[in-house]
C-alpha cells in the first residue's frame, strides 16, 4: 500500500474523512511505474485511495486467475503481461473498454497499433490497455564481434549469415553466439507473419503449428544446437546472467526493455560494450509489454479507468515509466518525444531509442488467443525433444498439433 500523506487532524468528536479505496494488483517491476505515479495521482484524486498490490510475477498471475475463475478477491485494476494477454482477454471477465463511458474505441489511434490489437478478444471487445511495449531487438557485444572481424550487417542480414557469424565468433572467442536455441525458434517463428494473422492459431480457432512456418524455426534452432552456438541457459536463470556478466553471450534477441535489465542488475559492469541492432532477416516481432484491465466485478470502475487514463494516456506519466523502468511506451505522441534522440550511455552513445520506435510501428497487429499459453508451453516441450533427443520435427509438429486440440478441447 502506498503512504498517503497526512490530513488534516480531525477535532473532538470528528470522524476522520473517508476516503474511496482503487485497488491495483500488479508485480514487479510494473508496480515501481504506480509507485511513481502515486503523487499525480494524489493530486488529481485526493478522495481515492491508491493502493498497490504487488505480487511475485508468477504469483500475481496465478492469482488472478482465480480471482477470476471464482469471482472473490478482484481487484478494480489488474495489470497483465504479454506472456498471459491472450488467456486472460479471452476470459469474458474484462470490462469492454470500447463503448462509453471509456470510448476507447475512438481513441486507439493513440497508441502502438500492434499492442492495441494484443488487448482485443475475438469479438472486437478492446478489454486491456498497454502500458509499455516490446519491440524486439538483437542486442550485441560489439567488443566480442570486433574481435571475430565480424560485422552488424552480418548478424543481421538473414538467418544463414547470422549462424555463419555465430561459428566464426565461437571458434575466434569461445563466447555463444545466444544463450538459448529456443530464442532463435520463438524469433523464427513470428517471420512473414501479416496483420490480422495469429501466430499459433487462425481466425476460425484452427491450430496453425504443423506448417512449414513451424517446420522452419525448429530447423533453425536445431542447427544452432547442432553447431554449438547456444549455451544452453535458460532465461532468467542464475547461468543465464552469468553469461552475460562474463561475456561468454555475443548476441540476444529480446525486447529493448533487455538493454535497462542489463544495465541495472545482470550486468552493468559490461557498460559501453553493447548495441542495438535489428532482428535478423528483418524480423518484426513484440517480446514482453505491459497492459491494463478492469474486472467486470470491479468495485470502483470509475475511478479504474481514471488510473488506466493516467498510467497510459498521460505523457509525463509514460516519460516517467521510461525513465524509471526502461519500458518502451505505449503512447504514440511520446514517440516524438526528445528523449527518443538521446544516446544510450550503456549501448556505447547509440541512439538506438530511434530504432526502437521505428521498429514498434511496423511490428504487424497479430489478434492474440486465449489458448496461446497452453500453445506456446507444448511448442516448446516439443522442440526440446527435438534438440534433446533427436526427435523428428514432422512428427514433433504433429504432436504439438493434437496436444493443443486436445487441450483446448477440455477448456
Amino acid at each position: 500500500m502506498i503512504a498517503q500523506p497526512a490530513g488534516s487532524i480531525p477535532g473532538p468528536g470528528e470522524r476522520p474523512a473517508t476516503r474511496t479505496p482503487l485497488r491495483v494488483a500488479t508485480f514487479p517491476d510494473l508496480d515501481r511505474a504506480a509507485i511513481a505515479a502515486a503523487p499525480r495521482w494524489r493530486a488529481l484524486h485526493p478522495d481515492v485511495e491508491l493502493k498497490i498490490l504487488a505480487m511475485q510475477y508468477a504469483d500475481h498471475h496465478l492469482s488472478m486467475t482465480t480471482a477470476l475463475a471464482t469471482g472473490s478477491g478482484l481487484p478494480d485494476v489488474m495489470a497483465i503481461d504479454l506472456r498471459h494477454i491472450g488467456k486472460f482477454v479471452g476470459s469474458g471477465g474484462f470490462v469492454d473498454l470500447n463503448p462509453p463511458p471509456y470510448d476507447v474505441a475512438s481513441r486507439a489511434g493513440e497508441y502502438v497499433r500492434y499492442a492495441m490489437a494484443q488487448g482485443r478478444d475475438a469479438r472486437g471487445a478492446q478489454v486491456a490497455i498497454p502500458a509499455d511495449i516490446g519491440p524486439g531487438t538483437l542486442i550485441y557485444r560489439k567488443d566480442v564481434l570486433d574481435k571475430a572481424g565480424v560485422s552488424e550487417t552480418e548478424i543481421t542480414r538473414d538467418w544463414d549469415a547470422y549462424l555463419a557469424a555465430g561459428q566464426r565468433i565461437r571458434k575466434t572467442t569461445g563466447a555463444y553466439l545466444m544463450t538459448d536455441a529456443a530464442d532463435l525458434r520463438d524469433i523464427a517463428l513470428r517471420q512473414g507473419l501479416q496483420d490480422g494473422e495469429g501466430l499459433y492459431f487462425d481466425a476460425d480457432g484452427r491450430v496453425l503449428v504443423d506448417s512449414a512456418r513451424f517446420r522452419h524455426a525448429f530447423e533453425l534452432g536445431r542447427a544452432a544446437r547442432r553447431a554449438g552456438l547456444d549455451a544452453r541457459a535458460v532465461a532468467w536463470t542464475n547461468d543465464w546472467a552469468a553469461g552475460f556478466k562474463q561475456g561468454r553471450i555475443a548476441t540476444q534477441m529480446m525486447g529493448a526493455w533487455l538493454v535497462g535489465q542489463l544495465r541495472n542488475w545482470i550486468a552493468p559492469a559490461t557498460a559501453g560494450l553493447w548495441r542495438s541492432a535489428p532482428l535478423p532477416g528483418g524480423v518484426l516481432a513484440a517480446y514482453g509489454g505491459s497492459f491494463y484491465a478492469i474486472p467486470k466485478k470491479a468495485a470502483n470502475k470509475a475511478a479504474a479507468w481514471d488510473f488506466i487514463r493516467l498510467m497510459t494516456a498521460d505523457p509525463h506519466v509514460q516519460l516517467e515509466s521510461l525513465k524509471v523502468l526502461d519500458s518502451f511506451p505505449a503512447l504514440l505522441s511520446v514517440h516524438g518525444d526528445p528523449v527518443m534522440d538521446e544516446p544510450i550511455a550503456f549501448l556505447g552513445g547509440q541512439r538506438a531509442r530511434q530504432l526502437w520506435r521505428d521498429t514498434a510501428r511496423r511490428i504487424p497487429a497479430i489478434p492474440v488467443n486465449r489458448f496461446d499459453a497452453i500453445a506456446t508451453q507444448i511448442i516448446r516441450d516439443e522442440f526440446e525433444k527435438v534438440v534433446a533427443r533427436g526427435k523428428d520435427i514432422g512428427e514433433a509438429l504433429k504432436d504439438a498439433r493434437r496436444l493443443i486440440e486436445r487441450r483446448a478441447r477440455r477448456r
